[in-house]
């Protein structure tokens, strides 16, 4: 665990009560990139009407849904993954894969401006925040351990994700 000093400092100046809140407080950073300005942009209370809690708690508030609870670890039909949010195509079936985490994972978007990256500094450590590039949506976050032929492993939350079947054509 790599903590800055000054994290540290305030870790042990909250103690026990405050940690909580310190967590919450670096886990709140990771959503900056929700924040933003995209071409899809609701006030807080529309996305409340438009997603649900489920969602919502992902998507715009950059919450992780616990391992192994999306129907969409199992997919493995052809189609395409799209934003929750906004329907924006973000991940193809055909880059999915078994990582072993419990969340659906995809070694490349469908097309590289369909998501976006940040820096998220959350929980003690730094990694890097996939959010939707339309919307805006926390998707989930990248890592340099997947196969190839990129080495990385979107591991997206399913309650971020709709799949839309396509089958092949003629079969």
């Amino acid at each position: 665990m790599d903590m800055s000093m000054t994290t540290k400092r305030e870790f042990l100046r909250l103690g026990a009560g405050g940690v909580a809140a310190l967590f919450a407080a670096t886990s709140a950073r990771a959503g900056n990139a929700a924040r933003g300005d995209f071409p899809v942009s609701y006030s807080d209370a529309e996305w409340k009407k438009r997603l649900t809690d489920r969602e919502y708690h992902v998507l715009r508030q950059a919450r992780t849904e616990r391992p192994g609870t999306s129907p969409l670890n199992a997919e493995k039909r052809r189609g395409v993954f799209t934003c929750a949010g906004c329907g924006n195509p973000v991940y193809s079936s055909l880059t999915k894969y078994d990582s072993g985490t419990g969340w659906p994972s995809f070694w490349a978007p469908i097309r590289k401006n369909s998501v976006g990256t940040s820096r998220d500094r959350g929980f003690f450590t730094v990694r890097t925040e996939v959010h939707c590039a339309r919307c805006g949506g926390h998707l989930g976050h990248m890592f340099g351990d997947g196969p190839a032929p990129t080495g990385k492993r979107h591991c997206i939350n399913g309650a971020a994700l709709n799949f839309v079947h396509r089958p092949k054509k003629g079969a």
